[in-house]
């Protein structure tokens, strides 16, 4: 009987407490896709409007800041432009809003004419989500992002919103 006890209550103690366990070992965050447009200096002087689409996935290991990794694909008949990027968001919570900033670097690929060039990107910029349910978020984000080839600087904005699932 002693025996049948302890089983039983090893079982509840593990059900009771592992919820409350696995909240404080498993960083939140959420996934994000959406549709983007991007203004972009494809060749000097020569300004471009292209659409694409935007995604990106977030792990928020404290509070108010996680680490973002976003890419996202542009097309146009000529010109082929993906951006793969990282780093820090800082976020905050007021009710059913979520502003949030963020800083990324990493590599802008773009295809032009034939020729490929892939060069350093610095990604600044920023957006809101608007939690609708329990885990799905409406998000829109406007970004700045700087690159240098073609023996010049290439500033680039883009825009995008989408459906965000948190988890």
């Amino acid at each position: 009987m002693l025996k049948l006890a302890t089983f039983v209550l090893a079982v509840m103690s593990l059900v009771v407490f592992s919820r409350p366990a696995s909240a404080q070992l498993i960083p939140h965050g959420n996934v994000y896709a959406g549709v983007s447009y991007s203004d972009s200096d494809i060749v000097i002087a020569n300004r471009q409007g292209l659409k694409g689409w935007n995604g990106s996935g977030e792990v928020i290991f404290f509070r108010h800041i996680g680490v973002v990794f976003d890419a996202s694909g542009y097309y146009r008949s000529d010109v082929t432009q993906y951006n793969y990027l990282a780093g820090p968001r800082l976020s905050m919570s007021f009710g059913k809003w979520r502003p949030f900033v963020h800083v990324m670097g990493g590599i802008q690929r773009v295809k032009l004419d034939g020729t490929t060039y892939s060069p350093v990107a610095i990604d600044f910029g920023g957006g809101i989500d608007y939690k609708f349910l329990r885990v799905l978020a409406w998000r829109v984000q406007a970004d700045y992002v700087r690159t240098h080839y073609l023996s010049a600087d290439q500033n680039d904005g883009r825009a995008s919103t989408g459906i965000v699932y948190r988890f």
